[in-house]
C-alpha cells in the first residue's frame, strides 16, 4: 500500500518533549556538544584534519563522532549520486544525523565538501546553534596538484562527471566561523589552530 508524504506525516507523533534533554546528556559526559562542519574541496585536507581533530579531542577525554562524506556514501547515503538534488539530500541526511548525535552530548565532526552556500545554510538551519562551520581553505590548483585520490586526473579526462571544482561549482564560504588555510601551514599547525578554536566551545566548565 502506498502512502503520500502528507498521510505519513499525519501519523507521526514525535516525543521530543518527553525524552532526556541535551543539557542532561552534556552534564553526564562533562562536555558541550557541537557539530564541527568542515567544508572544502577534495584534497584540501578535510578528512585528514577531521581525523586528527577527533584523535586530539579523544586523547583529551572528549566523546566524539566523525561523519565523513565518503563513509556516509557507503551506508546511509549509498543510494545517492552526485546530481544537485542528490548532493542536497546527502547533506540533509548528514545534518540530521549530526543533529541527533549533538543532541545526545556528542561532539560531532563532519567532513563534507558541501559545495554551495544554499546547501551549507540548510545544514546550519537543521543543526541550529551548535553548528560551527570550518572552511578548510586550499586553492584548487594546490588540491589538484596533490590529487591524493587521483580524482582530479579522472575528472579532467571526463571519467568523473559533476566533479566539484572542475565541472561542478564550489562556492567558498564567506562567513565561516573558522578558517584554516592548509596550503600555508602543515598538519600540526592546522590542527593546533583548530583545536585552539574548538576547545573553549566544548569545555563544560567554561
Amino acid at each position: 500500500m502506498r502512502f503520500t508524504f502528507k498521510r505519513m506525516a499525519d501519523n507521526i507523533h514525535p516525543i521530543f518533549d518527553s525524552i532526556l534533554g541535551t543539557g542532561q546528556k552534556e552534564k553526564l559526559v562533562q562536555q558541550r556538544s557541537c557539530v564541527v562542519w568542515m567544508v572544502g574541496l577534495s584534497g584540501s585536507g578535510k578528512s585528514t584534519l577531521a581525523r586528527a581533530l577527533e584523535n586530539s579531542l579523544h586523547d583529551k577525554g572528549f566523546l566524539t563522532a566523525l561523519l565523513d562524506g565518503d563513509n556516509l556514501r557507503t551506508g546511509l547515503n549509498n543510494n545517492l549520486g552526485f546530481s544537485e538534488e542528490d548532493r542536497t539530500e546527502n547533506i540533509r541526511r548528514a545534518a540530521e544525523a549530526a543533529k541527533l548525535l549533538a543532541s545526545n552530548g556528542v561532539i560531532t565532526i563532519c567532513s563534507l565538501i558541501s559545495p554551495l552556500d544554499a546547501i551549507r545554510e540548510m545544514a546550519r538551519s537543521i543543526i541550529g546553534e551548535k553548528y560551527i562551520e570550518v572552511f578548510i581553505d586550499c586553492p584548487l590548483e594546490v588540491c589538484e596538484a596533490r590529487d591524493v585520490k587521483g580524482l582530479y586526473a579522472k575528472a579532467r579526462k571526463g571519467l568523473i562527471p559533476n566533479f566539484t571544482g572542475i565541472d561542478s561549482p564550489f562556492e567558498a564560504p564567506k562567513n565561516a566561523d573558522i578558517v584554516v588555510k592548509t596550503a600555508e601551514q602543515d598538519l600540526e599547525s592546522s590542527l593546533d589552530e583548530l583545536v585552539g578554536e574548538i576547545l573553549p566551545r566544548i569545555s563544560f566548565n567554561r
